[in-house]
């Protein structure tokens, strides 16, 4: 509640009794009420303090009220500023939305079932849901709601009349700005939290109905991935990219921050020369992996020109421009790239199907930064499964990785940093290191055996096999 700190600090200065709003006694039909102000007198003040219009004082005066810095005596449902004698009083500091005080389902429950109690079961249809909602979840306490709506019904009634019409007032203000009813804009709905228009009241149509049937229907149908399918191909992307992760495999020829060499960054800059072998090599892994990378996509549109396709990678590098570059020049560059890739007779037209370039020219009319999502898509799936193959079989692909440095590794600089480059071997499989254990226990137990006493024996059990029987 950041935005909230500015109109704190003006609803302060508004209640200065030197510079600010003179509240006096008003009366409210029959009552006096204390410390009263009048809209009119809210509305000038605003004028003449910030020397803005008419229109942003009413504006301004309008979100003081609906934020709850100051509530209505007079139309409590109203939670607008009114240029007129109607009355308002200024909110205790500590129900202001700054406060951060969560309107709790209970402090709720306690207000409705006083509420209830005061005019006998007469409640807004939005009340009496919330009420019956309210009751479901918390049913068991609900005693103790009960209890404090009661304590609190028969403390209001010791109270002056005054205090008690201007505490109502207050306290149904409170809860029209914290519950917000359906219909009415929440203006303190901000954040992850924030929805489209949580109060919007719509009536579901056999249309909608359909639509969710059919929603329903295709994500049913849609095949699942088994979760041994599924931890495979993170084993496998895991392995790939195993030797690229700077902190498993290290870097070589060294880490620069360890070692204040700066050799890595100029062999991996964006646009080098001649670039390492691994990373040539991380090309092949993917497509992704090959766009992403200047220099590969520098060595891949020299392929693509070989073979009178270029204009499809620089289509592609124009629409990311349109995406991510400047958009004040949002416009003039959808026309240039329509002008230069898509119109009829275009200098370097590209190849695309009829619904795709219907849909573009559409959105041409309206130029916007994804305007040309649908037809770089189109491009970037001919490239993946169409050039892509052909690239890393080629002799332009084949030159760079033979050409490709590999670095040796130096340290110039002793460091106990634990992410330098270390070889790493797998574990031994227990079932291995099992085995090899019982061998050396065999071979221990045949080296400690008497070959003598063995051999005394063989021939004792030899001469009595060999004497007759008596």
């Amino acid at each position: 509640m950041l935005g909230t700190h500015p109109i704190e600090a003006l609803i302060m200065e508004m209640q200065n009794p030197d510079t600010g709003i003179k509240t006096q006694t008003q009366r409210v039909m029959i009552t006096n009420i204390p410390h009263a102000v009048a809209g009119n007198d809210i509305f000038q003040w605003i004028l003449q303090r910030l020397q803005i219009t008419n229109e942003e004082a009413l504006h301004l005066g309008d979100l003081f009220v609906k934020y709850g810095y100051i509530y209505p005596l007079q139309e409590p449902k109203n939670l607008t500023l009114r240029t007129d004698g109607i009355l308002y009083r200024f909110q205790t500091p500590y129900f202001w939305p700054a406060q951060s005080w969560p309107a709790d389902d209970t402090d709720y429950a306690i207000y409705l079932a006083k509420k209830n109690i005061k005019r006998k079961g007469i409640l807004e249809e939005y009340e009496k849901e919330h009420y019956n909602m309210l009751n479901k979840k918390i049913n068991y306490k609900w005693d103790f709601v009960i209890m404090q709506a009661k304590e609190q019904y028969k403390a209001g009634k010791e109270r002056k009349k005054a205090d008690r019409y201007a505490l109502d007032c207050q306290e149904r203000a409170y809860w029209l700005v914290n519950r917000t009813p359906p219909g009415m804009l929440d203006v303190l709905e901000y954040g992850i939290d924030r929805v489209t228009d949580p109060n919007e009241d719509k009536k579901k149509t056999m249309d909608v109905y359909r639509r969710e049937i059919m929603y329903y229907q295709q994500a049913i149908m849609k095949s699942r991935v088994k979760s041994s399918v599924s931890l495979g191909g993170l084993v496998k992307y895991s392995e790939q990219f195993l030797s690229n992760d700077p902190i498993l495999s290290g870097c070589l020829p060294s880490n620069p921050w360890i070692t204040d060499d700066p050799e890595f960054w100029d062999l991996n800059a964006k646009l080098v020369e001649i670039p390492t072998r691994m990373r040539v090599e991380r090309w092949a892994f993917n497509f992704s992996e090959l766009i992403r990378d200047p220099k590969g996509r520098q060595n891949f549109q020299l392929f693509l020109k070989k073979e009178f396709s270029g204009e499809n990678l620089s289509f592609w590098e124009a629409c990311e421009d349109l995406k991510y570059g400047d958009q004040s020049k949002v416009k003039e560059k959808a026309e240039e790239i329509y002008k230069l890739f898509l119109a009829p007779g275009a200098r370097r037209w590209i190849n695309i199907d009829g619904t795709t370039m219907g849909i573009t020219v559409k959105g041409l009319k309206h130029p916007h930064r994804y305007v040309l999502d649908a037809a770089q898509t189109h491009i970037y799936m001919l490239m993946k499964k169409d050039s892509y193959g052909r690239y890393l079989k080629s002799p332009v692909y084949k030159e760079m990785l033979a050409k490709a440095v590999v670095p040796q590794e130096t340290v110039k600089k002793s460091s106990n940093f634990p992410f330098g480059r270390r070889h790493l071997r797998s574990s031994p499989s227990p079932i291995i290191l099992r085995q090899q254990e019982e061998e050396a226990k065999a071979k221990e137990a045949a080296t400690t055996v008497d070959i003598t006493q063995v051999m005394s024996k063989l021939d004792r059990r030899s001469q009595l096999k060999q004497e007759p029987p008596k």
